[in-house]
């Protein structure tokens, strides 16, 4: 059953509704949609149903991400997308219960099994931005990361691989403090205990880590992010329950010149059977976002991108202007 899925957002709240008890899952909480007619393409089915659920007219949307999953004796294929621009006042139309619901609030309703891998996807930005210390040096390096954060950077992976792990929990001593009072969360690249240890909110999986596990490392509280380069480590990623992976490398890079690139039908290939949250990497630029998220990506992870940059916090702009 093919179902076009609406995400709707106000002030950082998420509009959401409630089947009627005695219906089929009645009780449950989901993101309001409704199933394609025959012949009928994803956008169209999402304005009439959201017309018709909601009674909103939906001006633009962009596509978000894919979800399949099996019910017993049904299996339902999600198309989710943003609503960008719309207007009316959301509100259960056909008798169900509507409300605006925030971060917290999302993690305490009880919804339907399909609509899970949404929920943590909403809050991630657009910009993945991973640490490269070593081509400043720690003074420079900090002045660039804050110019970064102050441009809109919310979410940084602490990767520095050249440091010992005595340095690398001071630098991220460091970090961390910085990155929580501009708002911006920490995913450190190092043991999942660390997470814990030193304040930050979550853990990168190397592929080795990752091919490793068997189960979730980290409680829910944290982010448990995966890197990712095949269907098989994409398959793990999902199996242990990972937030998010990192998906590479899409382009030449200058870092791994003999490795050969996906390529943008390998990556979407990839992507939307991942059934979470996939970022872009490999030699990827702000410019390339919109063919990311035409992809199947959620967004960009990059290093060189920003870090090379002219003017650093500009390329940060350029993508956090259009989450």
């Amino acid at each position: 059953m093919h179902v076009a899925v609406g995400i709707v957002t106000e002030r950082g709240k998420v509009f959401v509704t409630r089947r009627e008890a005695g219906s089929h899952r009645g009780g449950e909480w989901e993101f309001p949609g409704g199933k394609l007619n025959p012949g009928e393409d994803v956008l169209s089915a999402l304005k009439r149903e959201l017309h018709e659920e909601l009674g909103m007219e939906v001006h633009a949307a962009r596509a978000l991400m894919q979800v399949r999953h099996a019910y017993p004796g049904e299996e339902v294929l999600l198309d989710v997308w943003r609503v960008t621009a719309y207007s009316g006042a959301p509100r259960g139309r056909e008798g169900q219960e509507g409300r605006w619901a925030g971060p917290e609030e999302l993690w305490s309703l009880d919804f339907s099994a399909a609509d899970w891998p949404i929920r943590r996807r909403l809050w991630l930005p657009s910009l993945y931005l991973i640490t490269d210390s070593r081509r400043f040096g720690r003074v420079e390096f900090l002045a660039r990361l804050e110019r970064a954060l102050t441009a809109g950077a919310r979410l940084i992976q602490l990767r520095e691989p050249h440091m010992n792990d005595a340095d690398y929990r001071t630098c991220a001593g460091v970090v961390i403090p910085l990155c929580h009072r501009h708002g911006a969360q920490v995913i450190l690249h190092a043991a999942p205990e660390w997470a814990a240890e030193l304040g930050a909110d979550g853990v990168h999986l190397t592929t080795r880590r990752l091919m490793e596990l068997t189960a979730r490392p980290l409680e829910t509280k944290y982010w448990v992010v995966a890197s990712c380069h095949n269907a098989e480590e994409l398959g793990r990623a999902k199996h242990i329950a990972a937030d998010f992976a990192v998906l590479s490398p899409v382009a030449r890079t200058t870092s791994h010149p003999g490795t050969e690139p996906l390529g943008w039908g390998n990556f979407r290939r990839l992507s939307v059977g991942a059934n979470l949250p996939v970022y872009a990497l490999g030699g990827m630029r702000a410019r390339d976002l919109p063919r990311a998220r035409a992809a199947g990506a959620h967004g960009l992870a990059m290093i060189s991108g920003v870090w090379d940059a002219l003017d650093p916090a500009a390329e940060v702009e350029k993508i956090s202007r259009q989450d």
